[in-house]
């Protein structure tokens, strides 16, 4: 959405922060010469990496009329805190833009956010003109990217913009809120493992598909409503897909991880009825 006053001026970046790609060492300079795209993410959130494609492809479209994207990765979980672990996931996703390693929510709190992903579209010279939190928007936002850049190199139309990459992320569309988030260790902090009591984790859910995010390196037998599903092979920290559906179904789902595969939360994807 547009921002409420069109003077907000885009923060300074704290001096220390590590950076994954060419490091952005002046913002003011940066965003004197183009429009600069700000992302907040977590590579083990669900919405944040369901935006991802987008990114990539306005990356792709306008790097080469004028403008820059940075992301900023500020932990959701304990184990997406390491600077090594960012770059490995930042390398795995596709992620070619300069990403700011935030471990101690320095951005963050000059930002706020308030939640994974946010964007912050910032104009030539560094007034705020476009921000959303969460999924969506997608037509919105670039179409703003485009108003922010100051005139299509060599002239003429523009292509067409991107088509939606799910049903859910059309304009206007009308989706099923899913099951919310699952902690299954009782929180962000504390993961849950097989080696704890009960070898196998069950839960019930509502939604598009279902997604965990672990640590570690091992595998997860599935089972959903009692069928068994192919196990899935996990050799990095992050997001895995559990399950997925073309639209909202309720499902009952049992996994059981291999000993010590922390597990730190189960997330659903929105969907269409």
């Amino acid at each position: 959405m547009r921002p409420p006053r069109p003077d907000i001026a885009i923060p300074p970046i704290p001096s220390g922060l590590d950076w994954i790609g060419d490091p952005v060492e002046s913002i003011d300079r940066l965003v004197a010469a183009r429009p600069v795209l700000v992302q907040f993410f977590d590579f083990a959130q669900l919405n944040s990496i369901r935006t991802l494609p987008y990114l990539r492809a306005w990356h792709e479209r306008y790097e080469a009329e004028g403008l820059a994207t940075i992301g900023v990765h500020s932990p959701r979980f304990p184990f997406t805190q390491d600077k090594a672990v960012v770059a490995g996931a930042v390398d795995r996703l596709g992620i070619d833009w300069p990403v700011a390693v935030d471990p101690e929510f320095a951005l963050w709190r000059i930002y706020e956010p308030h939640g994974w992903p946010a964007l912050f579209l910032w104009g030539q010279g560094g007034a705020l003109r476009w921000y959303h939190l969460g999924e969506g928007e997608y037509a919105g936002t670039e179409e703003e990217i485009r108003e922010a850049l100051p005139e299509r190199n060599g002239g003429g139309e523009w292509p067409p913009l991107l088509e939606p990459i799910r049903p859910s992320d059309a304009p206007d569309v009308k989706v099923i809120a899913p099951t919310p988030e699952v902690f299954p260790g009782g929180s962000t902090e504390e993961p849950w493992s097989s080696t704890n009591g009960d070898p196998t984790l069950e839960l019930d859910y509502e939604a598009g598909g279902a997604y965990a995010a672990t640590d570690g390196e091992g595998r997860i037998s599935i089972r959903v409503d009692g069928e068994e599903r192919e196990p899935i092979e996990v050799k990095h920290p992050g997001l895995h897909e559990l399950a997925t559906h073309e639209r909202t179904e309720r499902h009952k789902l049992e996994l059981t991880p291999s000993p010590g595969l922390l597990v730190y939360s189960i997330q659903f994807a929105a969907a269409l009825p």
